[in-house]
């Protein structure tokens, strides 16, 4: 690695309601977010454009050329201004984050920067497009990172210490001091709200809107986090004791899912009271269109509702023989499979075997994401 350990990156992660301008509805997914505890708070902008589509670069747009014809695109580096000022407006209502003393009194307690990566372009390549004299004021060397071979700024050889260089020396200021471990749980919890959570219960899940948050927050740990954003494509267990996060991943995990997934996202659990806090959970994220939420029973009951199925007779008991219903509808075509583009099972370790062999045939073979959580109880 070519950053050291202490050094947070998020990739392609979408930041808490900010838009990408004032009064618009689409939200702006920055490509890197570097938080380095000493150095400050960096935001990348990475474009894979190649030279033989430039057309031409000022100040405020790129104009290029694309299998659809040509196009105007915002110019990387405004782009990343723009949105890192968003990002420090934000943080800088919090009282606790913002210097209390000197002349920096009532700004942000860290520095912060922004620059923009060309991965197909040189320093050469692209003074065919600038002309030498405008070419600082269009795009600062200092701010931009080149696909350059006698510098090897960007391949996994390249010098751990001459690419920290060029990351820093986009911040255009230092204050020398570090910031605390609570300090970049605040800066999480702002930035990211699905990693927000309450004091110790596992089911509870905090969210709120205020801008200056409480004294004292919690937020997922930095492995929680991780999993819940990179677990991938695919079937995923996630085993551990009582009241050691795995429903605060669950919970992480469906905000993240539903940001890709077109198809709805089904969350199952065997507890009515779980199910009824998840699914409080999920609504007061704004996703409840997006994330379904049931005790397994309760989503056997809904099937057989919303696919007009006869209950089947059976020695089974009426609590049971919902279940049974489904499972042989299902069989018969009755009730469609594949219906979700994703499945998370909580308190896995109270599912029978043949109520996972049926719902996970309820998942879309082309995301094939299920997430199964359990413990030993």
């Amino acid at each position: 690695m070519s950053l050291e350990d202490d050094c947070l990156v998020w990739y392609d992660i979408r930041i808490n309601k900010i838009p990408i301008n004032k009064g618009s509805k689409d939200r702006y997914y920055p490509d890197f977010i570097i938080l380095h505890p000493s150095r400050g708070l960096l935001l990348l902008e990475v474009k894979d454009w190649k030279l033989s589509n430039l057309e031409k670069i000022d100040k405020s747009n790129v104009s290029l050329w694309t299998d659809n014809g040509p196009t105007t695109k915002k110019h990387p580096l405004e782009q990343a201004r723009q949105y890192i000022h968003e990002v420090v407006d934000r943080l800088s209502r919090d009282s606790t984050l913002c210097q209390t003393t000197g002349a920096y009194k009532g700004k942000l307690i860290i520095p912060y920067g922004w620059g923009t990566v060309f991965t197909n372009i040189s320093r050469k390549q692209i003074k065919k497009v600038i002309p030498d004299d405008q070419c600082e004021n269009v795009l600062p060397d200092h701010l931009v990172i080149y696909k350059d071979d006698d510098k090897d700024e960007m391949t996994g050889s390249a010098d751990a210490e001459r690419f920290q260089e060029q990351l820093w020396g986009m911040f255009d200021y230092q204050f020398g001091e570090s910031l605390t471990p609570d300090q970049i749980n605040r800066i999480r919890w702002h930035l990211f709200p699905e990693v927000r959570i309450n004091d110790a219960s596992q089911g509870d899940l905090f969210d709120t809107d205020e801008e200056d948050p409480p004294d004292r927050i919690k937020t997922l740990n930095f492995r929680q986090e991780q999993l819940a954003r990179s677990l991938g494509e695919g079937h995923r267990v996630i085993h551990g004791v009582a009241g050691s996060g795995k429903t605060l991943i669950l919970g992480c995990r469906c905000l993240h899912l539903a940001q890709a997934m077109n198809k709805p996202i089904l969350v199952l659990c065997f507890n009515i009271t779980l199910a009824a806090n998840l699914r409080a959970f999920i609504s007061a994220k704004g996703i409840g269109g997006q994330v379904q939420v049931y005790h397994f029973h309760g989503w056997c009951r809904q099937q057989i509702k919303t696919y007009h199925v006869d209950m089947v007779k059976s020695d089974e008991s009426d609590y049971e023989r919902p279940v049974d219903t489904v499972i042989r509808a299902v069989e018969k075509g009755q009730i469609p499979k594949a219906q979700y583009g994703a499945l998370l099972i909580d308190e896995g370790h109270d599912f029978k075997a043949e109520w996972l062999k049926l719902v996970t045939q309820m998942v879309d073979p082309e995301t094939d994401s299920l997430l199964l959580l359990y413990d030993d109880a």
